[in-house]
């Protein structure tokens, strides 16, 4: 089983709308879904790619819509140790932002935030069997994970220095600032990179991560976000090793990108 302690390894939509966001996703990425099975308190439908589950879909929480959270994409990291993972994180200019607690049948969680204020969840399943990540750029699966970061600075020293990864080349943005590639396995050549982390543009109402799901032919998908109801802010724009990219928001407007060929249908 892989080790995914530092890692993402889990995406999870919450929105106003899970059956119509799951029919969205399932004709632009090809997800299939299935409800699971455990007692979550809320209805929760688990996604999968070509290689397997990778994330889940539910509804806003009605407290968390109260406090006016809107449809959002998250992401889990692997922690070995919820709780003292969220103190050390937090000793490193992180935040808890809601208390760690048990998710019967499925594991320990908190949420936390980055130095800049970006979220993100630390997760330690309750399963021994654990689960085996896809390979590389796997139809249907996150090929990319992009940091729109609130301090670029610390939260570059904050990912390298408390998760492990390791940065490869950063390429100049002019006025944006310079984009950093982070690479969540180690390494440092092109190859092994799995994300990059940029200044939070001017255009980005909060720092937030954002996630690539992997896509046959750009161009289709494209159609098909917009036939579906969503809408593409940016794109396709070609980037570093021939695949082209999109950042688009969904029918309810949780905002996520995809990652993908030209025709590659």
């Amino acid at each position: 089983m892989t080790d995914f302690s530092g890692k993402f390894f889990w995406y999870e939509l919450m929105t106003s709308d899970p059956e119509a966001a799951l029919a969205f996703y399932g004709d632009v990425v090809g997800w299939t879904n299935a409800p699971f099975g455990g007692d979550l308190g809320e209805p929760y439908h688990v996604v999968s790619g070509s290689a397997g589950p990778l994330g889940g879909v539910m509804a806003i929480p009605a407290e968390a819509k109260d406090c006016g959270m809107t449809p959002w994409w998250g992401g889990y990291v692997g922690s070995a140790d919820v709780d003292a993972d969220a103190e050390r994180l937090s000793a490193a200019g992180g935040k808890v932002m809601r208390a760690a607690e048990d998710i019967p049948g499925v594991g320990r969680f908190v949420v936390m935030a980055d130095p800049g204020g970006a979220v993100f969840m630390l997760l330690k399943g309750s399963s021994p069997d654990g689960m085996d990540g896809p390979p590389p750029m796997a139809p249907g699966h996150v090929g990319w994970h992009e940091l729109y970061a609130g301090d670029f600075g610390k939260d570059l020293a904050f990912y390298t220095g408390q998760f492990g990864w390791t940065t490869g080349d950063a390429m100049d943005m002019g006025e944006m600032g310079s984009y950093q590639l982070v690479s969540q396995s180690g390494g440092s050549d092109f190859q092994d990179m799995t994300g990059g982390i940029m200044p939070l543009p001017k255009e980005m109402p909060r720092p937030a991560w954002l996630f690539y799901f992997v896509v046959g032919d750009i161009d289709v998908a494209v159609e098909k976000v917009k036939a579906g109801g969503g809408t593409v802010l940016n794109g396709p724009m070609e980037v570093p090793g021939g695949g082209w990219i999109i950042q688009a928001t969904d029918p309810q407007g949780a905002m996520f990108a995809l990652v993908g060929m030209k025709g590659a249908a």
